[in-house]
């Protein structure tokens, strides 16, 4: 059985949020917020360029995995000996839902905290995605200065308050007994390894 129970967040005043809870029997699950970026007034970015010998068909599979309303309008040719790809993809406005979702799925929220709000500065974040993670489905954060096989889709956040949306968009009941925030001492340093174990 599904119920649905309306949170609203201060910093939200015009939209509503939906927690959904699924219920079997006495137990229930933890609730998932459902947020997507575009109701919260976000501006989205999603990029990532084709270079040398990159199929244009996997890389839009990847994007897509991660961003279903990802759309490309001109059809890309594939790289030939002689011509190699030389093209850069970009969307504005792309729901996160899907990408939200994948994080809550994985429980790598925190992770996801970390990477998200790393470059983090007046409103505005980048962060970097896998595209050879997202082309199987799955969220995959490089290291800052690590160029991963497969090449990268970068996505670019920006909005008032962008810093508790990364909070509540990552956040899991974990955080009642070990609260989390931007930065904190419980953050991953530049190459990956938490800065305090617990």
């Amino acid at each position: 059985m599904k119920v649905h129970c309306f949170h609203l967040f201060a910093i939200f005043a015009v939209e509503r949020h939906v927690h959904e809870r699924v219920s079997s029997g006495r137990s229930m699950q933890e609730p998932m917020l459902r947020l997507n970026g575009v109701n919260e007034n976000l501006q989205i970015r999603v990029e990532t360029s084709l270079r040398g010998a990159d199929s244009p068909e996997k890389v839009i599979q990847a994007l897509v995995g991660l961003f279903p309303e990802f759309s490309v309008s001109d059809e890309i040719l594939n790289p030939q000996l002689g011509s190699a790809s030389n093209t850069e993809l970009s969307n504005e406005g792309v729901s996160l839902e899907t990408f939200l979702k994948k994080l809550h799925e994985q429980r790598i929220l925190d992770t996801a905290l970390d990477s998200m709000s790393l470059l983090l500065e007046n409103n505005q974040t980048k962060f970097r995605l896998s595209r050879q993670a997202a082309i199987v489905g799955k969220v995959a954060f490089p290291l800052p200065n690590e160029e991963p096989l497969g090449g990268v889709i970068t996505v670019t956040l920006s909005g008032e308050h962008l810093s508790d949306w990364l909070v509540a968009a990552t956040w899991h009941k974990g955080r009642d007994v070990i609260p989390r925030s931007i930065a904190d001492e419980s953050a991953m340093d530049s190459d990956g390894d938490s800065v305090t174990w617990i």
